[in-house]
């Protein structure tokens, strides 16, 4: 197999005294949906900060394409993975066409202007992300679910090798999650990148997904391809809680009990 977008090799990471992952070595390759699994307050927030090189694991190491992630540049970092957050702030004021042009900055000069090639890849982002006609609005006065939007499709303009996203679908109503994910899908189908995303939602995981990365606390993790790891037996580990597994029209589909 290709050597990994993203690989960790004895990652420890803990904070506030608590153990996120203990010994984890993880490899995530190009054409791959990873899912990241979790209950509240177990750490996968701090855990995808650590893989972005935004914070030092306690011990071990974070290899982005090969490459130790913290001795290099954070442009370089930029130009090959992109990070969406659990919740951005808006520092500045700006219309939705120039926030969404933000995402060709870590591919520009110092000192360089977008190009007309550029405006046309955020025009295509955010016609994706159904966003079209909306490039004048500020976007202080976009909904929750739009800000979400414009922050993926800023994302698609930066066009980076490896996806990091937190919580993906906050704020976006069902069928806003599937066209998405969808989206994404594609992105990777494509073999042109792969992600890892945190997820609440098992089923849209089952649907979406071909890997999982689950954090039992206490440093246990349990990681593969999904139809290993995403079963109902280690979904009711996770979460303390049964479930119910059920034939759905993408694969299994699971219901607290």
């Amino acid at each position: 197999m290709s050597t990994p977008l993203l690989a960790t090799r004895g990652l420890r990471v803990e904070i506030g005294g608590k153990r996120v992952c203990n010994d984890l070595n993880l490899d995530i390759h190009t054409g791959q949906r990873w899912a990241l699994f979790g209950i509240n307050g177990v750490g996968k927030t701090t855990l995808l900060h650590t893989l972005a090189g935004l914070r030092a694991p306690l011990t071990g190491r974070v290899l982005l394409n090969s490459q130790a992630i913290d001795n290099l540049p954070r442009r370089q970092v930029a130009q090959q993975l992109g990070l969406l957050l659990q919740e951005e702030g808006d520092a500045f004021p700006g219309t939705v066409l120039e926030t969404a042009l933000s995402g060709r900055h870590p591919h520009l000069g110092r000192w360089q202007w977008e190009s007309a090639a550029d405006i046309a890849l955020a025009r295509q982002a955010l016609t994706q992300t159904g966003l079209a006609g909306l490039e004048t609005r500020q976007i202080n006065t976009l909904s929750g679910g739009e800000r979400r939007r414009l922050s993926l499709a800023t994302l698609l303009i930066q066009a980076p090798h490896l996806f990091l996203l937190d919580e993906p679908t906050n704020h976006l109503d069902p069928h806003q999650q599937i066209i998405l994910l969808e989206l994404l899908t594609t992105q990777t189908q494509n073999k042109t990148c792969g992600l890892l995303m945190i997820l609440h939602d098992i089923n849209l995981a089952s649907r979406f997904c071909d890997h999982a990365l689950l954090l039992l606390g206490d440093g246990k993790t349990l990681h593969g391809p999904l139809a290993e790891v995403l079963t109902a037996k280690n979904i009711e580990c996770l979460y303390s809680h049964p479930v119910i597994e059920l034939d759905g029209p993408h694969g299994p589909v699971y219901l607290p009990q």
